[in-house]
């Protein structure tokens, strides 16, 4: 039975489960740092908290709607919303470089955990069960 279990998850759907797991890892590590006690970057804070835990909600999209199809568009809403606000912040405040910059420091918090998975590849990998205590 769990062989066929295993045989059902497709490639698309196992870097779908990858990205579950760093994104619970990622944001139990947001969570160890604690509160800020800037009210502002705590709000911030929490709206990213609160949108990228939406990601990973299955009951939050159609049934029909793989994880790896989620994964795969949600990220285009996002843009789209950052620009649909970026567009009502004055020009002088300079929207576009800060939503790139925005976007990159993203792209390189999920990189890390790509980079990680790659090596831990070639050496042991800690959710395998190998005995290691986090």
């Amino acid at each position: 039975m769990c062989g066929e279990l295993e045989e059902e998850v497709g490639p698309d759907e196992e870097i779908y489960n990858r990205y579950v797991a760093h994104v619970h890892a990622f944001l139990a590590g947001m969570k160890g740092k604690g509160k800020s006690a800037d009210a502002v970057h705590s709000h911030l804070d929490r709206l990213f908290r609160g949108l990228l835990l939406e990601t990973v909600d299955e009951r939050k999209a159609p049934q029909s709607m793989t994880g790896f199809q989620r994964m795969s568009m949600e990220p285009l809403v996002f843009a789209r919303l950052a620009g649909f606000i970026a567009a009502h912040v004055p020009l002088s405040e300079d929207p576009l470089r800060r939503l790139m910059e925005a976007l990159m420091l993203g792209y390189s918090e999920g990189e890390l955990t790509l980079a990680q998975d790659h090596d831990h590849d070639h050496d042991h990998d800690p959710f395998h069960g190998h005995g290691h205590s986090h």
